[in-house]
């Protein structure tokens, strides 16, 4: 540790705390509560609108080719692939998906000029789509935020083996912690990826890789804090703390998987796993005095914000902007101060080590 005693907690720490749990006892708080919304896809008018725009191909001046495919005649000269029943799938799977936007739009209008507030369809708000982009904020943040987990991890590589004294006979790191927070920054990096493919495009499949990437780095990330603040130096005694989670951990993502994609428990099971390691960092900061306590402060409580965002949600604005848009853009400054803690922190531990070798 950074000092040889633990000093009583004062009154202004005890308050700091305090700010910091008052978000994370919102969203324990909101796991409870019973949420009655009306959902769009169970709408008549919304569901004969698909029905009559996947007979026809098309909806009022809107004609959606991929609807066609049925009465396509294929010849000798089309491509190899569109005799491919993978082929036919696609079509028919971009006939339901695009019939199911441009009728949701068309009903959402309607319902605003009736003074009605927008309702959610197949579990999803009603964005406008740009280009390809279904949520085209929250995927170019996902985009920004994968290029600044990069940008991030590679200057924390650069302090570590070019700016840093590394050991003199294996040439290693002096930081206990390195490989530790590599594993962290590719588990961040990948689900980068797939939130950004998510917010892309929906799918089933992209929706499991997203929520599986999620509650896989959150599971990682409470090992690293448990390991990071109880100071486990000992390889035996490392994988002795990361056995039953990572047990649990794996149970759950092949349950959500391949028995029940059950997204209540994944909720709460998020929620747990975040809760206790902003109370172990936040605790472990506050009793050590870590220099850089107040960089670690600033994350929790951003990602405790963030999360609420998450869970509060509210309508697109315009159609493009909702709480989980902003819930990503608020992770981008978050990840700039929690590589900046890691940094502080390899240079204090480095700097103690090269002074007891020396």
């Amino acid at each position: 540790m950074y000092v040889s005693h633990i000093p009583f907690v004062s009154l202004s720490f005890c308050s700091k705390m305090t700010i910091v749990w008052l978000p994370l006892f919102l969203c324990f708080s909101s796991l409870f509560e019973v949420l009655h919304a009306t959902h769009g896809d169970s709408d008549p008018i919304y569901r004969s609108c698909v029905e009559q725009c996947e007979a026809k191909g098309y909806i009022a001046e809107i004609s959606i080719k991929h609807c066609k495919f049925s009465s396509d005649v294929l010849t000798e000269n089309s491509s190899w692939y569109e005799h491919k029943p993978f082929y036919s799938q696609w079509k028919q799977w971009n006939c339901e998906s695009d019939c199911q936007y441009h009728c949701m739009i068309q009903r959402e209008k309607e319902r605003e000029t009736d003074g009605f507030m927008p309702v959610k369809y197949h579990g999803k708000w009603p964005f406008k789509r740009v280009y390809i982009f279904q949520e085209p904020v929250s995927a170019i943040l996902s985009l920004l935020s994968l290029v600044i987990q990069f940008k991030c991890w590679f200057s924390y590589h650069q302090l570590l083996h070019y700016k840093l004294p590394l050991r003199p006979q294996s040439q290693r790191t002096f930081y206990e912690f390195t490989e530790l927070w590599h594993v962290s920054w590719l588990l961040s990096m990948n689900a980068s990826f797939w939130s950004a493919i998510f917010h892309t495009r929906y799918s089933e499949l992209a929706e499991r890789l997203d929520y599986s990437s999620i509650i896989i780095l959150l599971g990682i990330s409470l090992i690293l804090a448990i390991i990071r603040t109880l100071h486990v130096k000992d390889e035996a005694a490392r994988v002795t703390v990361a056995a039953p989670l990572l047990a649990f951990l794996t149970t759950h993502v092949l349950y959500l998987n391949f028995y029940q994609f059950d997204h209540g428990l994944h909720l709460i099971v998020g929620m747990a796993m975040g809760i206790a390691q902003v109370l172990l960092w936040v605790v472990w900061s506050g009793l050590t005095s870590h220099p850089s306590r107040l960089k670690l402060w600033m994350v929790m409580f951003g990602g405790a914000l963030a999360k609420l965002l998450e869970i509060y949600e509210f309508p697109p604005y315009y159609g493009y902007v909702d709480s989980h848009a902003l819930s990503h853009a608020l992770t981008i400054p978050l990840t700039f101060l929690w590589w900046s803690f890691i940094k502080d922190d390899a240079k204090i531990q480095t700097s103690t080590l090269t002074k007891k070798t020396s």
